[in-house]
């Protein structure tokens, strides 16, 4: 079991060794191939895990979006965990702890967007946490993408709809 260290990168962009790891992360994953993707998707970063050993193990990224069928402007939020942790609950506290960051920054910033959205690609998830309200993550359910993906969004609280 590893304990994880947690590098918190929204509002000022993942810099230095820290943003090379994690391109060179992404690229030998195979979850981004283009190094020019890569380093713009490195922008994006919310939060990044390493392990005890000081390895990249996952990545939380997030851009402001709003979807037509949701009309409220919210974060779409990705994660990514390497090969050697997807079995650990990583993907679980990089997710928690992202939204806190997240919406911590939008209120700081008069609610520039009001929840955070995760279209879930992963298959894992077609079995597991098959209820409308996921309770430990505050993530609801509220439908389909355009490429029949579920959604959920965790609301911020304290945020006014727009």
């Amino acid at each position: 079991m590893s304990t994880f260290k947690y590098i918190s990168a929204w509002g000022n962009a993942l810099g230095g060794e820290d943003r090379r790891d994690l391109i060179d992360f992404w690229l030998a994953e195979g979850a981004l191939t283009d190094p020019q993707q890569a380093d713009q998707r490195a922008s994006q970063a919310v939060l990044m895990a390493r392990d005890d050993a000081g390895r990249v193990a996952g990545v939380g990224t997030a851009v402001p979006c709003n979807m037509p069928q949701i009309g409220q402007p919210l974060y779409y939020y990705r994660s990514f965990i390497g090969q050697q942790w997807r079995s650990s609950r990583l993907v679980y506290y990089l997710v928690k702890r992202s939204r806190t960051l997240l919406e911590d920054y939008a209120r700081d910033r008069n609610w520039p967007c009001i929840g955070v959205l995760l279209e879930l690609e992963n298959t894992r998830f077609s079995k597991k946490g098959r209820m409308p309200v996921w309770p430990h993550l505050d993530f609801v359910y509220v439908g389909r993408s355009p490429r029949d993906l579920e959604l959920r969004v965790s609301w911020f609280r304290q945020a006014p709809l727009r």
